[in-house]
């Protein structure tokens, strides 16, 4: 893993996306270069002025378009079988409907009918060699890191069973445990590495091969080796941290095993003026280009909310939003007028009969949350960023879970890191973990995040999941 803009990329993907870019890059050239056979010289070199443009234009479409379907959540266990097909076919035509948009605002850019399809079809047999060539890399262990645990009970087994899981972006080869003698053993008798009289911790390292210690031991004091941990750090093992691991490895902040001062003396938090005008300028653009797309859908929307039940067809709730202030938030309304007839919030939940037909229709397209727009112009929100919760859950919430209100710092947001990486929440428990995904994201947040997030949102709208 390394960082772009504070989140967390995966090497992995990183080089798939710049082997693919490459091949599209290329495949754009193959194809015109076998369309422009027929033609003379000078008619090649006419059509070719502006056709780096056009490659790049097609580059763009299709490297979105997969990002969408979810083609960078790599899965080497389910490798090139049936999915890897079901996911490039549409993606190829989201990328046919972007290009056909671009190239007619734009048709001295234009391919031609048929260059187009020898292009489309030298770029996805090159995309599927590519992804070949990665999966069988994985396969022989290319792709793996080897990894030792500081610390042998509740933490390290935590962090260990994280890393044997089958990860979609690292493979770890657990070299085994150091255990702690203040803490309780969780992990295997096995597992456990031997410590000769005299080994230190950078000859352990090296004896097996080690390229990364993770510190999982839940109490530091008394006996605890900073000084070797800092001897491996110069001899370039990287030594890493509970919490980092876990932020790493999972795109999210675990709030059970957190040091407040990781969060204190640690990275990110910007709330610079810098960052917040690039926030309000992304937000503007992006809520004036969707409801210009959208207005017709929600004038649809609007008539057939009204048709199935003659009820109102936007409900405004108040909701907590930056530095605790609450504000009013417009919806479509997805749920039966008598909803709460007992006057006590409930949660929302998957399937929750209250919801009305087409509200259902709604709420896995997120039509319904077109109206937030207009909180976005108004600055009580923002296009990304935490869910914002009704005041009764909120104050509820804030007894139960660990640093609940950290993710009050910033705008809620109308989609958000957690709301594409959990999905539903109708429980405290659901609100933990959808809190964690918001503490990664008020931690990192940037405008990368922000683009990615909205990629996600896309690919959660077509494939029906999360909320």
């Amino acid at each position: 893993m390394f960082r772009i803009a504070n989140h967390y990329v995966s090497k992995i993907v990183f080089l798939l996306l710049f082997v693919e870019v490459l091949v599209l890059l290329g495949a754009a050239y193959v194809g015109a270069a076998l369309r422009l056979l027929e033609y003379g010289d000078a008619a090649a070199a006419a059509h070719l002025d502006h056709f780096f443009t056009s490659a790049v234009a097609f580059t763009v479409a299709i490297i979105f378009s997969m990002s969408a379907m979810g083609m960078y959540q790599l899965d080497f266990d389910e490798g090139l079988r049936h999915p890897f097909f079901m996911k490039l076919m549409p993606s190829f035509l989201m990328a046919f409907a972007i290009l056909a948009l671009v190239f007619y605002m734009a048709p001295e850019l234009s391919f031609g009918r048929g260059t187009m399809a020898i292009v489309f079809a030298v770029a996805g047999i090159g995309i599927f060699l590519a992804r070949m060539a990665f999966f069988k890399s994985s396969e022989a262990r290319i792709l793996q890191s080897r990894i030792m645990f500081l610390g042998g009970g509740p933490l390290a087994k935590e962090c260990s069973d994280l890393a044997a899981r089958p990860s979609n972006y690292h493979r770890y080869n657990i070299a085994g445990f150091i255990p702690s003698p203040s803490e309780e053993l969780c992990v295997p008798d096995t597992a456990l590495l031997s410590v000769r009289d005299g080994d230190s911790l950078v000859s352990l390292a090296r004896q097996h091969s080690v390229s990364e210690i993770v510190v999982s031991v839940q109490n530091r004091r008394g006996g605890f080796p900073i000084k070797e941990l800092l001897d491996c750090k110069l001899q370039g093992i990287r030594v890493t941290d509970a919490a980092t691991f876990f932020e790493r490895e999972t795109c999210q902040i675990r709030v059970d095993s957190l040091q407040p001062s990781w969060l204190v003396f640690g990275g990110g938090f910007d709330q610079s003026f810098a960052r917040t005008f690039m926030k309000r300028t992304f937000d503007l653009v992006c809520s004036t280009l969707i409801l210009a797309v959208t207005f017709p859908l929600m004038l649809l929307a609007a008539l057939l909310i009204y048709l199935e039940d003659r009820g109102p067809v936007f409900y405004s709730q108040e909701r907590v939003g930056k530095d605790g202030k609450t504000f009013f938030v417009h919806k479509f309304r997805s749920m039966r007028t008598d909803a709460e007839q007992a006057g006590t919030p409930q949660w929302a939940a998957r399937n929750d009969p209250r919801v009305t037909r087409f509200g259902n229709v709604m709420r896995k397209t997120r039509i319904d949350e077109l109206p937030q727009i207009l909180n976005v112009f108004k600055g009580e929100m923002s296009f990304v960023g935490p869910r914002p919760e009704r005041p009764y859950f909120v104050e509820q919430l804030i007894e139960v879970v660990p640093y609940y209100n950290v993710r009050h710092s910033i705008k809620p947001g109308i989609t958000g890191w957690a709301q594409v990486r959990y999905g539903y929440g109708s429980s405290a428990e659901d609100a933990l973990q959808k809190l964690q995904y918001d503490l990664y994201y008020v931690k990192n947040n940037s405008l990368f995040l922000d683009v990615l997030v909205l990629i996600n949102t896309l690919k959660v709208v077509l494939f029906r999941s999360g909320r």
